[in-house]
This record gives C-alpha cells, sequence and structure tokens, in this order.
C-alpha cells in the first residue's frame, strides 16, 4: 500500500464518494478507481460496494479506513503540534468510538473548546480495542466511547454519561407497529454503522443476542447513512435513541418491538494513570459529567461537523 492509496481511501471513507473523494485530492474519478482497484488486489478484499443511500463498507474496509486515517494523520499532528507550540497553544487530542464521535463529542467537545482561547482540541475515531495503545504510546492524551473492562492497570476510566441504544425501522416496514419474534429479526436485514464492528460494542451483543448472521448486516460509513436507510423502510437500524428523537417523532422511524433490541450502554473517559496527568485531561474528565456538557451531548448536532469552532480540528473518516 503506497500514501496515495491510503489518501484516496481515507476521502472516500470520509465522503462516502468517490467523486467527492477525487474533488477533495484534485484529481480524476479515474485515478481514485485506479487506486481503490490496487487496494482490493493487493489486501483480496471487495472493502465497499455502493448502495442507495451511501458506501457500505466490509469489515476489512472500516479496519482499512480507520488505520489510513491513523497513519496519514501522524504527519500532519506533528506539523500542527510543531506550529501549535510555537504560537503558545494548548493542544488536547481526543481519540473517541464511532457512535460517541457522531452522536455526542461534537456537543462536548464544541462546548468544551470554547472555555480557553488558547486551546486547541483535536478529535480522531478509532476502534475502543485501539484506546489502550494510542494512550501508551501517547498517541492521543484522553479516549472517550464505550466503557470496558479489559484496560491495563496503567488506564484509568471514568463514566460519565448513559444512553440507549435502540432498533428502528421505517414506518412503511412490514415490523413497524408490529411485535417480531427472534425467527422474524434474524431473517431480517439489518443496517449498521461502524460501532458494530467492534466485537464489544453495545450493536455488537445485540446482534449476537438475536442471532444475526453476518449476510443480513450491512454496514454504513456512518450511522446516519443506516438510519437513513431504515427510513426508507429498507431494514432494521441501530442507533443512540437520543440521536432519532426528531425521527421518531413525527413517525419517520417507528421503535420496534421485540425482546432483546432495546439495550442501555454507557461512555466513559480513559487516560494515563500517572502523576503527570495532563491539566487539561482532569479538566475535560471533570466537564464531561456536569449538566451543561451532558446536554450538550444529548441535543448537540452529532454529524454536522461544519458547526465546529476553526480551531478544533477533527479528523472524522466517517
Amino acid at each position: 500500500m503506497t500514501p496515495a492509496q491510503l489518501r484516496v481511501f481515507a476521502a472516500i471513507a470520509r465522503h462516502g464518494s468517490s467523486r467527492e473523494a477525487a474533488a477533495e485530492l484534485g484529481v480524476s474519478e479515474a485515478a481514485v478507481s485506479g487506486h481503490v482497484a490496487s487496494l482490493r488486489k493487493e489486501l483480496g478484499d471487495e472493502l465497499f460496494t455502493r448502495t442507495g443511500s451511501g458506501t457500505s463498507f466490509t469489515p476489512g474496509g472500516l479496519r482499512l479506513a480507520s488505520r489510513a486515517v491513523e497513519m496519514l494523520g501522524l504527519q500532519d499532528q506533528t506539523m500542527h503540534e510543531v506550529r501549535a507550540a510555537g504560537d503558545g497553544q494548548r493542544i488536547l487530542r481526543i481519540a473517541v468510538s464511532s457512535l460517541f464521535g457522531e452522536v455526542a463529542a461534537p456537543g462536548l467537545i464544541e462546548l468544551f473548546s470554547t472555555r480557553a482561547d488558547d486551546l486547541e482540541v483535536e478529535m480522531s475515531v478509532s476502534s475502543p480495542d485501539q484506546f489502550p495503545r494510542l494512550l501508551a504510546s501517547r498517541s492521543v492524551d484522553v479516549a472517550m466511547g464505550p466503557t470496558s473492562t479489559a484496560n491495563p492497570e496503567s488506564i484509568r476510566t471514568k463514566e460519565f454519561l448513559r444512553y440507549q441504544m435502540i432498533a428502528v425501522v421505517g414506518s412503511s416496514h412490514a415490523l413497524a407497529g408490529r411485535k417480531a419474534d427472534a425467527r422474524l429479526l434474524a431473517q431480517d436485514t439489518w443496517l449498521l454503522g461502524p460501532s458494530a464492528v467492534d466485537s464489544t460494542s453495545v450493536a455488537s451483543r445485540m446482534l449476537r443476542r438475536c442471532r444475526v448472521p453476518e449476510t443480513n448486516q450491512r454496514i454504513f460509513q456512518n450511522h446516519s447513512a443506516a438510519v437513513a436507510e431504515a427510513a426508507a423502510g429498507n431494514g432494521i437500524a441501530l442507533c443512540a435513541a437520543h440521536s432519532v428523537t426528531a425521527e421518531l417523532a413525527d413517525e419517520r422511524l417507528v421503535r420496534l418491538h421485540a425482546p432483546g433490541v432495546n439495550t442501555d450502554g454507557t461512555w466513559a473517559a480513559s487516560w494515563l494513570r500517572h502523576e503527570a496527568t495532563s491539566p487539561l485531561v482532569n479538566e475535560l474528565v471533570r466537564f464531561a459529567s456536569t449538566p451543561r456538557a451532558i446536554q450538550a451531548m444529548l441535543t448537540g448536532s452529532g454529524t454536522d461537523i461544519g458547526r465546529f469552532r476553526p480551531r478544533v480540528h477533527v479528523t472524522l473518516w466517517s
């Protein structure tokens, strides 16, 4: 794999479109297709397919997208930190899980970043199983996402928000307004965001509990795309309840009535346990539990990255 190939694939994952990726990079669509074809041949994986609502990634494609962003971001991060240090800026680097990064982190970080003019926040999306490695390597200062009992002793964890994960369908779906049994759940198409790839996530546990085969799982570049596909009546989507309040209110979406499809999850902050913990990390961890922060996470616009202040740098491949 070459840097150019990784840059192209990261752009596709970010936009969900080869055309938009080509426009961002200033290359032709033929060049983008050539890089994708080379990656597919080298890795032996289709990586992604086209759907009516966007781009559906294979598990391997999601892993490649995450790794490409991480690798390409190291160079940008180093250059950015050097420039910021010269300008007297403080930088806080945060790793977030895909679901938290999409539906809760933007509101939290936007509000937190307004507390000081010299503060710059960088956010990147990573799989929660990568949080310990990112923290240990000092690639990030703090990680925020699902709680984990597998963290080593060197990492501290503090829970700050509980949320509910629910299953929804469009109002025209066959299961809308009726009870579904385990057989119907397993036979239907499940429309999933990137968090479903993580075997420890709430979504993955729910899929295992409902015994949904992989052949009936479609993974999208973000959770919003999966929910949009569900609203069109094309399957069952899993989402954080607070992220679809408007859709449920106007009945574009309907909660699925079935055993085992609604469950609670918890988001927590993780950071290195040592005496030299950054004051910024301590400040963020305390702030995340405040009523103002919780309100921002529950009502903030999770997918509209453009709402962020310019000095908040976000790396969101989804």
